[in-house]
């Protein structure tokens, strides 16, 4: 393998919708008695692709014939919509389940951090799961030790570090689960978006860290994350996955532009249909409607002028309306949120069904000349993954022209960020 230090060669992935496994022991002894007589999978043509747009049988590949190598020392991002993979890859490379096909070479101990809490055991305290975590990678409790401080102090959980973590609140259980993945001896460090749960701070810090990880200790980093401004200025290449398959593997910039192209088709699709959305849908998002200040429905806006913003969604019965936490986010082409609206921070949110929609009304809409995306959020009062009603990337999009936010008969310049009113004082 020479400098390689992961090589996929044709993994892929089956699963029993609604089973664990392959649904049966006959199953899994029939394809073990045809791996030992050198056949073919019984169930590799059963499956059809992981595409979460149609309907079909009850086996699907999560992924499908993928093959990539990553250098030592290199940073690969791992960009796709939701269910195009990316998730069920990591865990295979992280051995928390096993490939159906293909083979897995990689040159030395993998450190993971998929979600929140895995590895670590609740009822063990702080400095019990990183001595837990070492362990488990193969480290000595000297090795630990000399690791221990740091780890500590990049978490900045001091104060609780001899409290059970089942009493961390999730931002502390990233904090302390990306410290030990980070500072532990291992070659080769998996990261799934878990460091959206993080603060602003921690998560520069984090970024600086992996990619101090790579640059300078020469280990290797594999980086899922919808955040594109984080994945081109950390990753050396990206691989673009989509339903289950890899499209490409290129430099970042080629993989991101790929990706942005891709999900074009995400917005033109009738919100009712989309199922890629997360969440219980015990309130769903239906549709999104654009209004300018005479009333009239629009597709375009120009910069600084009034916009007014209608959704439609239905709530069950079986909740309450009012108890619901609503966010409604612009996002520019590399996925940053440049303007976000929240209902708690904003006031209370009372939808009813009996209107079937509500509105947002933006007197001026700061933003520069651009195509921007709408991404919506619907929590019940919490921010806990049970508790998520429904969210939807992409939503629809907004298109900005530019205007004289000025007002002295200069247009404003093209961009992908918010402006703000001011003047010059001589």
């Amino acid at each position: 393998m020479s400098d390689i230090a992961i090589k996929l060669e044709n993994i892929s992935k089956l699963y029993r919708l609604g089973e664990i496994g392959t649904g049966t022991l006959s199953h899994d002894l029939n394809r073990w008695w045809h791996r030992v007589k050198g056949k073919d999978d019984p169930y590799a043509k059963l499956g059809e692709e992981n595409n979460r747009e149609s309907k079909g049988g009850d086996w699907v590949w999560a992924i499908k014939d993928v093959s990539f190598e990553v250098k030592q020392g290199e940073v690969l991002g791992i960009i796709g919509k939701n269910g195009a993979g990316k998730s069920t890859l990591l865990k295979i490379l992280s051995r928390v389940t096993a490939p159906t096909t293909g083979t897995i070479k990689a040159k030395g101990r993998i450190a993971s951090l998929l979600e929140v809490g895995t590895g670590f055991h609740p009822e063990l305290t702080g400095r019990e799961n990183i001595f837990l975590n070492g362990a488990i990678l193969g480290m000595t409790k000297a090795e630990i030790r000399k690791k221990f401080d740091e780890i500590v102090a990049f978490s900045g959980v001091e104060r609780y570090i001899d409290t059970p973590v089942k009493r961390y609140s999730s931002g502390m259980y990233v904090r302390l689960a990306f410290a030990v993945a980070a500072h532990l001896e291992s070659e080769i460090l998996i990261v799934d978006e878990v460091l959206a749960v993080g603060d602003a701070d921690f998560q520069k810090k984090c970024m600086g860290k992996m990619g101090e990880i790579s640059n300078k200790e020469g280990r290797t980093v594999l980086f899922v994350s919808h955040n594109i401004s984080a994945l081109r200025s950390l990753c050396n290449r990206g691989m673009l996955l989509n339903n289950g398959k890899v499209v490409l593997v290129d430099d970042t910039d080629v993989a991101v532009s790929e990706y942005l192209r891709f999900d074009d088709t995400l917005t033109s699709m009738e919100l009712e249909h989309r199922t890629d959305r997360l969440g219980n849908q015990l309130f769903k998002f239906r549709g999104v409607e654009f209004y300018n200040k005479d009333g009239e429905q629009v597709s375009e806006t120009i910069s600084c002028d009034y916009l007014r913003v209608r959704i439609y969604a239905t709530c069950d019965s079986s909740i309450d309306c009012s108890k619901i936490i609503f966010g409604f986010n612009l996002l520019n082409q590399y996925d940053e949120v440049v303007l976000a609206y929240n209902s708690d921070e904003m006031g209370a949110f009372n939808f009813s069904n009996d209107k079937g929609y509500f509105e947002i009304v933006i007197p001026n809409l700061y933003l520069r000349a651009n195509t921007y995306s709408i991404k919506l959020l619907a929590f019940y009062k919490s921010t806990r993954a049970e508790d998520t009603l429904d969210i939807i990337e992409k939503a629809t999009r907004i298109t900005v022209l530019n205007g004289d936010l000025w007002e002295v008969g200069n247009i404003n310049r093209n961009g992908a960020y918010s402006i703000f009113p001011g003047q010059f004082i001589f």
